[in-house]
């Protein structure tokens, strides 16, 4: 029930937002071409490991995250992608890969590209592969207060 705690979480903040159910999907862009949604509005979550500490890297589905990028964002000595393994247990309400973008609601950081402050809304994984949550990006910097910066890019050539 993933989606029941996070949307209890917006309703208790008053956040407008839209719930997309959409034909199962396991990567971002399958995703966001199931759901109607470009692939720089549907923001992906990457599980990274900064200095041994587990964080959310959040980004355009279109993008591809960046390591020396949120390495300096982070001021850290070392970051690496976390595996599924390392990750899995820390939500165990969620559908592994699916979790949604909301570190605030699991205790830890989150880093957010800031090419997804260009759109108004953004859409994210509510925890499962067939239900997306939309809402205006500005809501979303309030409740989770990321660290926003430059941490991703479409040039596959930098990853």
């Amino acid at each position: 029930m993933p989606v029941k705690r996070l949307k209890e979480f917006l309703d208790d903040h008053f956040v407008k937002y839209v719930s997309i159910i959409h034909s199962q999907a396991f990567t971002s862009q399958e995703i966001a071409a199931s759901a109607h949604i470009p692939g720089k509005e549907l923001a992906k979550t990457v599980m990274a490991k900064v200095d041994g500490e587990m964080v959310m890297a959040v980004l355009p589905a279109s993008y591809k995250l960046v390591l020396d990028l949120l390495r300096n964002a982070a001021g850290a000595e070392h970051v690496e992608l976390a595996t599924e393994q390392e990750f899995r247990d820390l939500f165990p309400e969620c559908e592994v890969g699916a979790m949604p973008p909301f570190g605030n609601l699991y205790d830890m950081d989150v880093f957010v590209s800031e090419s997804l402050t260009e759109d108004e809304k953004i859409a994210f994984n509510a925890g499962s592969h067939t239900e997306l949550i939309r809402l205006a990006f500005e809501d979303y910097r309030r409740l989770v207060e990321p660290t926003v910066a430059k941490i991703s890019s479409k040039d596959a050539a930098l990853v």
